[in-house]
């Protein structure tokens, strides 16, 4: 790692602080959608990108098209001997990491099923748990710090109607990275989430097909449109790299005022 790294934040300048030359980035949920355009940004940066998902063929065609920046590895976050095996036991270690892979399940809480409970928990609070825990290990163990960032939502602070478990499971995803900062400053190893607000994204799309839902969320955005993808990999690549060197423990919301009402 170099001196002034993102990682660690040693020595950096004021204006310095936004490339990432030299560092490594494992970025899960990283085959489509915020997790590749997340790995994309972070490349452009300088970053040599490790992509994580279950779908080797997504990821494989996320490496080609970043170029020579990226490799990959396929794995089931929810799995933790998975996670143990494939993330641990990779050669190295990982100076950032996007804790990304995640899901939702859309309903009122009197229709919430224990299947759709279950599912969104595993992936959204008990994978990126043990996926950091994982990585922090190594980072820890290199005895070079690290920027974890892990991708939350503006759901982590506030409710929203029919989202009574993501909301849950984000609110966790807040707590336990205020905690994992506490823990790992001593390693010099920083954790902080990003909160976006709704992110046009193929996934999503059908959802603004709705006239009334867009209204509505659109009510809601003080600054008057929905995110893109480069306003959340900004976020990510400030929070990666020196820029941020101060800052732990926090939450970035990328929700254009949403949650300022």
């Amino acid at each position: 790692m170099s001196e002034g790294s993102g990682a660690t934040g040693s020595g950096s300048l004021p204006g310095r602080g936004l490339r990432l030359d030299g560092q490594r980035a494992l970025v899960t949920g990283a085959g489509r959608g915020i997790g590749l355009a997340c790995a994309e940004a972070l490349a452009e940066a300088g970053a040599h990108v490790t992509l994580l998902s279950r779908t080797r063929s997504e990821l494989e065609q996320a490496a080609e098209d970043i170029g020579g920046r990226a490799d990959v590895l396929v794995c089931d976050c929810t799995d933790a001997d998975a996670v143990s095996e494939v993330i641990g036991g990779a050669p190295g270690h990982w100076d950032v990491l996007v804790n990304n892979a995640g899901t939702n399940r859309p309903q009122t809480f009197l229709e919430v099923t224990r299947e759709a409970f279950e599912e969104v928990m595993r992936i959204n609070v008990t994978g990126a748990f043990f996926v950091a825990q994982t990585v922090a290990a190594k980072m820890a163990a290199a005895g070079e710090g690290g920027s974890i960032v892990n991708m939350s939502s503006q759901m982590g602070h506030v409710g929203g109607a029919g989202r009574s478990v993501y909301c849950a499971s984000k609110h966790a995803m807040e707590g336990m990275t205020k905690a994992m900062a506490i823990d790992l400053a001593p390693h010099t190893i920083r954790v902080n989430t990003v909160c976006p607000t709704f992110v046009v994204t193929p996934m999503t799309a059908p959802y603004f097909e709705d006239e009334a839902f867009l209204a509505d969320t659109l009510g809601r955005i003080p600054i008057g449109r929905l995110a893109e993808m480069n306003d959340v990999t900004g976020a990510v690549v400030f929070l990666a790299s020196d820029a941020s060197a101060m800052i732990t423990g926090s939450a970035l919301k990328v929700d254009g005022g949403w949650t300022a009402i």
